[in-house]
């Protein structure tokens, strides 16, 4: 039988890598932008856009296609966020890392991380290096992480609301020729049929608009907040580990 030589295992990769947010919207993107030139190769989008004569459609789809920029610019602020934080780790968890502290964080990389541990720097020097509570920085870092993010539900209820109001719209075009119908004037019955087909179009593609652009809009900013989270948890990881215990030291050692 031969021998095999086992050689040292290899360390799994990093998981989550930095750029998988922004991965993971690039897929959901395309995968959205295939089903659309699948509804316009069938027509349907085009039907859509030409039955709805009061061009609720069209806001929904201007208005959804302007917070996939946004998401995507948040989520790229993330990803280079999470790049960042991941290379502060590598600098501290060094064997002489701690002496990165000694110059105010300044050698970290940028971001809003290093900023953190800058201010948890500055704050311990204040106090004599007494033990640290970072309870209120995270909360700032938190909020400066999030940034933005709240636009994504705003959009999406305004998107809701939109297709809502599409329907009312819809519905007051269909009714309207109701009230002066006559039974009797057969080419008055086919105009009011005609008004009442288009109203039934404008109610129902404009909540079909509404409710689809929602949850995308949805779905997308879920994927940005869970990146957001992980960025923050690796930073809380980060301080808990490798920053507070040396800002600690230093108080144990300094003469009171």
């Amino acid at each position: 039988m031969s021998s095999m030589t086992i050689g040292p295992i290899a360390r799994p990769a990093a998981d989550p890598s930095e750029r998988s947010a922004l991965l993971f919207w690039m897929i959901f993107t395309g995968l959205s932008i295939f089903a659309v030139v699948l509804l316009w190769r069938f027509g349907l989008i085009r039907l859509m856009l030409t039955s709805d004569r009061t061009y609720i459609s069209s806001v929904i789809a201007g208005l959804y296609i302007l917070t996939c920029g946004h998401c995507f610019l948040r989520t790229r602020a993330i990803a280079r966020e999470g790049a960042a934080a991941r290379r502060c780790r590598e600098a501290l968890a060094a064997p002489d890392g701690s002496k990165v502290l000694n110059a105010s964080a300044t050698a970290l990389p940028r971001g809003l991380v290093r900023d953190h541990i800058d201010s948890l720097v500055t704050k311990a020097a204040a106090q004599d290096y007494r033990p640290v509570d970072q309870t209120l920085l995270l909360r700032t870092l938190a909020d400066r992480l999030r940034g933005s993010n709240g636009f994504g539900a705003f959009v999406s209820d305004t998107l809701m609301k939109l297709g809502l109001l599409g329907t009312i719209v819809g519905f007051i075009i269909m009714l309207a020729p109701i009230a002066g119908l006559d039974a009797a004037d057969k080419v008055a019955m086919r105009s009011s049929m005609g008004l009442m087909s288009d109203g039934m179009a404008v109610a129902m593609y404009t909540t079909l608009a509404g409710l689809v652009g929602s949850i995308l809009v949805r779905i997308q900013y879920y994927m940005l907040d869970a990146a957001t989270q992980r960025v923050f948890s690796d930073a809380v990881v980060l301080t808990e580990t490798y920053v507070t215990p040396v800002l600690e030291r230093k108080g144990a050692g300094t003469p009171s």
